[in-house]
């Protein structure tokens, strides 16, 4: 009986053992069909989305090109308004000094005096007038010569007209207040007196 009881346990382990590698064996086939039905699937995706990858691409390629060019862009823009703001940083230091430089003019232009005390003063004056105008070139402070030309609205401001026959017209005949440039820009017009 214990013979014929391991003989039916044997029996039914060995059913048990084909059945598991049989289980086994569709398993694996199962999932190696699987595979197949994912791969195809990917391939299928693949191939309809290639071009939509490829046009995202390229368009994600411009977008990128763009903002490139548009930093560029900026970059410049910011280095030439830096460069500008420098070129011309001194002209609200410039434009304070222009009155002084005038009231220097106005008082050297004394010259009938005969005491020598005051010609003494005067010569120091016009040293330290020298000295600023001096000063202001090296900045590249440059006066409008204008007086027995052709008036330019761009450099002159006419303030008044005369008219003398025999002399061109248009020609500046008086300059009242001196004009200055700095660098290439005109910081303050001449005001001058035209002849029509």
């Amino acid at each position: 009986m214990k013979e014929e009881k391991k003989e039916q346990n044997n029996e039914q382990n060995n059913e048990q053992t084909i059945t598991k590698e049989e289980t086994k064996k569709v398993e694996k086939k199962e999932h190696k069909d699987k595979k197949n039905e994912k791969k195809d699937d990917y391939v299928k995706l693949t191939a309809k989305e290639v071009e939509e990858i490829n046009r995202k691409t390229k368009e994600a390629e411009e977008k990128a090109l763009r903002h490139q060019a548009e930093l560029i862009n900026y970059r410049k823009r910011k280095d030439e308004e830096v460069e500008r703001l420098l070129k011309y940083s001194n002209e609200s230091l410039v434009l304070e000094i222009l009155p002084v430089l005038d009231n220097f003019e106005r008082a050297i232009s004394m010259n009938n005096i005969e005491n020598e005390e005051t010609k003494k003063f005067l010569n120091g004056m016009n040293m330290v007038y020298q000295g600023l105008v001096n000063a202001l070139n090296k900045f590249d402070v440059k006066e409008i010569e204008c007086l027995g030309k052709k008036f330019d609205p761009t450099y002159c401001q006419a303030v008044m007209t005369e008219e003398i026959k025999d002399k061109e017209q248009d020609i500046v005949l008086e300059v009242y207040q001196k004009g200055y440039m700095l660098k290439d820009k005109v910081i303050r017009p001449a005001m001058v007196k035209v002849n029509k």
